[in-house]
């Protein structure tokens, strides 16, 4: 009798995989609020699972939660809907990038996606302002869900510069990602 081969071991140092920092760092402001209004979204997780397995139904549930949100929300920042810089929350039929984020990841976890496998993440855009998407950490690479673009694409294929994103061992807590990427533009001549 044939013994079975080993199952392949995930490669969390493979580029699809952003590294982060062991340490901390700063959570921001206005997730520091919202965890204070919704305690029981910012606590440590039950285990860490390492990934999420990227089958056809699970990734069917990431494109159709993307679409749904991305198609139903109606992007506005919080200075004009709330009148501050910064307020996180799930949105009302409006919101900024960090609602949708929010909302994605409410209902991934309601789709039984375990809470350490989706990670709200701070990153700059190309013109240095600051943007959170929903990250997707699974089993073929840590895939991002954006409010201003329909595609899930791998992080490394994204615009972005990644800052920071939530722990997944604990979703109060935040860590430093490292994205030593450079990113070239090209000019016409």
């Amino acid at each position: 009798m044939a013994s079975a081969a080993p199952a392949a071991a995930l490669d969390l140092t493979n580029v699809a995989f952003i590294q982060t920092s062991v340490a901390a760092t700063s959570i921001p402001v206005g997730h520091l609020e919202f965890c204070n209004a919704h305690p029981s979204e910012c606590r440590a997780n039950d285990r860490v699972v390492p990934a999420m397995a990227l089958d056809e139904a699970s990734w069917q549930q990431l494109v159709s939660v993307n679409a749904y949100y991305n198609q139903n929300v109606v992007p506005v920042t919080d200075q004009d809907l709330y009148k501050v810089a910064e307020f996180w929350t799930y949105p009302n039929g409006y919101g900024d990038c960090e609602d949708f984020a929010l909302a994605k990841r409410r209902d991934l976890i309601n789709s039984g996606w375990h809470p350490s496998t989706l990670m709200i993440a701070v990153v700059k855009e190309a013109n240095g302002n600051g943007h959170a998407v929903l990250m997707a950490r699974t089993d073929r690479g840590d895939l991002v869900l954006d409010n201003q673009d329909g595609s899930i694409r791998l992080w490394n294929e994204t615009p972005y510069k990644f800052i920071k994103r939530q722990s997944q061992a604990h979703s109060g807590q935040w860590v430093d990602m490292i994205d030593d990427r450079v990113i070239v533009v090209a000019a016409a001549s």
